[in-house]
């Protein structure tokens, strides 16, 4: 389905073109918004107008607000099935009710989406898998995935971190946000392995690191959590895999996973210690789903000389409004 038949169908709920681009923006991007990003996709001055668009969501069940403790300021939640039907994302998480920590950061999400409207982001699951069979040579199994299940009940999840990611008009350049909440890079570095054999087929990529105003790590002392991000960022992607480490994780994995005989222990005990190590943790997640083929991509020079010739980056995004304030909502959105 394209935007624009997305668009048609919510509008015929009763919304403007301009309501209904909106709402599609949040189904697909948030589930939550503020007053204020509708304005801002608007571009109207707060006033009647976005009172009466509020008051019709409200009103007939499409939207829930939630009050922030601090104010009036209310945070919108659209639920609806019928609205989600509509768009054919029925089973979207958004749609459904969430801890406040994670609609707030939807709500950051949405923000820079809105922010940069100059480009397509792709938000539905079903929207990138065509997009990017559409224009590279890739196949379904070197997408970014999750597997769930025992063979042959598997379920497999296409881009399951359900983050934008951003088309340019020309359809060159690729960016992939990511929005750093936790003092610890590991789920960062589990996304880029992720993303790895996607990104070498691109021509030009971008990770957008977005960043929230204020960040502290776990002992409440303030550091530059985007610098450890950056870090991750290099060591995953800008040294590949040298052939001997590369050959002695394929023996590792097979020693751990195939009934082969005898094991060198004592290779076996080196083995661990070595890929044990933050810098393997995320390749061995790749290596639980793709096999060999994820050191395979570990060894390309794909996506370092990307990065060396300023085709393949990381952005950092600083986000200057502060968002903190909204933990304070009632109920549990």
């Amino acid at each position: 389905m394209t935007h624009e038949q997305r668009v048609a169908r919510v509008a015929r709920f009763g919304f403007t073109d301009r309501q209904a681009a909106f709402l599609v923006e949040v189904m697909l991007h948030s589930g939550f918004f503020l007053g204020r990003q509708y304005c801002t996709f608007a571009r109207i001055a707060r006033g009647q107008k976005l009172v009466d668009f509020l008051d019709k969501l409200t009103s007939r069940k499409l939207a829930r607000p939630y009050r922030c403790g601090h104010n009036k300021a209310r945070v919108y939640h659209l639920y609806n099935t019928t609205l989600y039907d509509a768009i054919d994302q029925r089973d979207v998480r958004f749609r459904k009710r969430m801890a406040v920590g994670r609609a707030i950061e939807r709500l950051m999400i949405l923000d820079h989406v809105l922010a940069h409207r100059e480009v397509r982001w792709l938000g539905a699951e079903q929207d990138k898998v065509a997009h990017f069979l559409t224009t590279t040579a890739l196949d379904r199994e070197a997408l970014p995935r999750v597997a769930f299940g025992v063979k042959p009940n598997v379920t497999v999840r296409y881009f399951p971190d359900k983050l934008p990611i951003g088309v340019s008009p020309d359809g060159r350049q690729h960016a992939f946000l990511y929005l750093l909440m936790s003092p610890l890079a590991d789920d960062f570095q589990v996304f880029l392995r992720r993303h790895a054999e996607l990104l070498r087929a691109l021509p030009a990529w971008s990770i957008q690191l977005l960043v929230p105003v204020k960040q502290t790590d776990v002992d409440g002392t303030a550091q530059d959590l985007a610098g450890l991000y950056e870090d991750a960022f290099h060591r995953e992607f800008a040294t590949p895999l040298d052939s001997v480490t590369a050959n002695e994780l394929r023996w590792f994995w097979d020693a751990q996973s195939v009934a082969s005989g005898p094991v060198d222990e004592k290779r076996l005990r080196r083995a661990r210690r070595m890929f044990g190590t933050p810098r393997f943790r995320a390749l061995r997640r790749a290596l639980e789903l793709d096999g060999h083929r994820a050191v395979d991509v570990a060894t390309s020079h794909g996506i370092a000389d990307a990065i060396g010739r300023a085709e393949g980056r990381l952005e950092r995004h600083e986000m200057r409004r502060q968002y903190f304030r909204l933990s304070h909502l009632v109920g549990s959105a």
